[in-house]
């Protein structure tokens, strides 16, 4: 442990798949004897205020849960230089924008003011969509790191992508393979889509930004670990390395008894329900289905997945967000009679505690849109998936997942969209079908293989344990 104190800042945006896994590495950090503030922009602060489980006297407690965390965590909040109902995911170019320009402004100020209480920071850590911390950082003299929250295959195509763009394709042919190091199994039509040519000029720019950031500090750490991502990993030692330090996930997913270990940040309520219905049904024999806290439906892909869920006959548990405060996406319904005629077998919530669903012994596998968070968690829980992937990293993940790990199967899709029949065969192969046992025992043999390398001396605790002695200067 670490003898005095010591102070982190961890900076990210305040997106539920941003937050989580920095809250879940400052626990790992104050675990080390490090004190940590969280600051993220303040629209997370008017979400959880806004949720029906909290109020003003209980926002620490409602965002970290401070009945279980250990001392040593603190939040703070600044301004993005958006109104408070602003659609921050509908408009992300104005977001980003704004948080480049009048956010970066704010943080510098909140940093000027945590260090005027004398919280003294020797450590600065931000997440990838703040790239613009590591020059506040340096401006202070203040060691700086990143929190890589998305695959290191991902890692690895932005980074070539900015230093080594000759490397891809000409994107002609969406089943041409893409000869990076370490990446070899990735086709044109895997790539994160922030590679495409057609990716909107943002999120290029973002890419951009974050290997400039990359170029000045020492340490990336991913949530990830060597065992999974390995060949990737080594690939990138000779260029910027990449640190895995994961799996980020709630200790009850790693072997944690108490079921309360729970510690995610919700930006909405879970409904406890579902787990009272879980408890109900025989083991490994629902289907869950959730596709983020982000991602919409069109009208075809609700009915398809709904028909073949429905012809699947089987249990399941579904997960769908209502339409978004200011969102001018068309929202896409269930068809009329589906509740009706599946309520025997089926239960749809607006949110969930994911974690809790995927350690439950009811379910068996997991639809998914595979957003890291997300397939992570399923690779820790030991739960098969059927990939069916949107937008950003996800078609990697998916590829990954199913092509490389090999715990799970992927819907084929046309223009996007998944037939009911194809997603009633998924789920009858990720069931019953003649790959059904291996997947499920490869899916275990990853649940052991993550649990073992957070354990004290395993390789991301050692990864931790290097990296916070090479901060303070001492001998962890």
């Amino acid at each position: 442990m670490v003898a005095e104190e010591v102070h982190f800042l961890m900076v990210t945006a305040a997106m539920q798949g941003h937050l989580n896994p920095m809250l879940k590495l400052a626990k790992r950090l104050v675990s080390k004897g490090i004190h940590i503030t969280l600051a993220t922009n303040d629209a997370a602060r008017h979400r959880i205020l806004n949720s029906k489980v909290s109020t003003t006297a209980d926002l620490t407690c409602t965002a970290l849960n401070t009945t279980l965390k250990p001392p040593g965590i603190s939040l703070a909040f600044f301004s993005d230089g958006l109104s408070l109902d602003f659609n921050r995911e509908g408009d992300f170019d104005s977001f980003a924008k704004s948080l480049r320009t009048i956010g970066s402004k704010n943080l510098s100020n909140l940093i000027t003011d945590l260090t005027a209480q004398n919280r003294k920071f020797s450590c600065v850590i931000f997440g990838p969509f703040t790239p613009w911390v590591a020059d506040i950082a340096a401006e202070r003299g203040i060691p700086c790191a990143m929190l890589w929250i998305q695959a290191c295959n991902v890692y690895s195509a932005f980074y070539h992508l900015v230093k080594h763009p000759n490397l891809f394709p000409s994107f002609d042919n969406p089943d041409e393979y893409v000869k990076l190091p370490g990446l070899q199994f990735l086709r044109v039509k895997d790539l994160p889509f922030i590679v495409l040519p057609s990716t909107p000029p943002v999120f290029r720019q973002l890419v951009s930004e974050i290997v400039t950031a990359i170029d000045k500090i020492k340490w990336v750490l991913a949530n990830s670990f060597v065992e999974l991502e390995e060949e990737v990993v080594k690939s990138m030692d000779c260029l910027h390395p990449i640190h895995p330090i994961g799996p980020l996930v709630s200790p009850v997913l790693l072997g944690e008894e108490d079921m309360t270990a729970i510690d995610n940040v919700d930006m909405w309520e879970a409904e406890n329900s579902c787990i009272e219905w879980l408890d109900k049904r025989p083991p490994s024999s629902v289907i869950y289905i959730s596709f983020g806290s982000l991602r919409g439906f069109t009208q075809r892909q609700m009915d398809n997945l709904a028909m073949g869920l429905k012809n699947s006959n089987r249990p399941f548990l579904w997960v769908i967000r209502p339409k978004q405060k200011n969102s001018e996406k068309k929202e896409a319904y269930l068809p009329d009679p589906f509740l009706e005629e599946t309520k025997e077998n089926g239960l749809v919530v607006t949110w969930c505690c994911q974690e809790k669903v995927l350690i439950h012994k009811a379910v068996g596998c997991f639809i998914t849109h595979c957003g890291w968070n997300s397939a992570l968690e399923t690779v820790v829980a030991g739960v098969p998936v059927i990939a069916y992937p949107g937008w950003g990293d996800q078609s990697t993940d998916a590829k990954f997942l199913v092509d490389v790990l090999k715990i799970g199967v992927k819907l084929k899709v046309e223009d996007g969209v998944a037939s009911s029949e194809e997603v009633e065969r998924c789920i009858a192969e990720i069931t019953d079908g003649p790959k059904a046992e291996d997947i499920k025992k490869r899916a275990l043999e990853l649940n052991e293989a993550a649990t073992k390398v957070v354990a004290k001396g395993g390789s991301s605790d050692q990864t931790i344990d290097q990296f916070i002695s090479d901060i303070i200067g001492k001998q962890f």
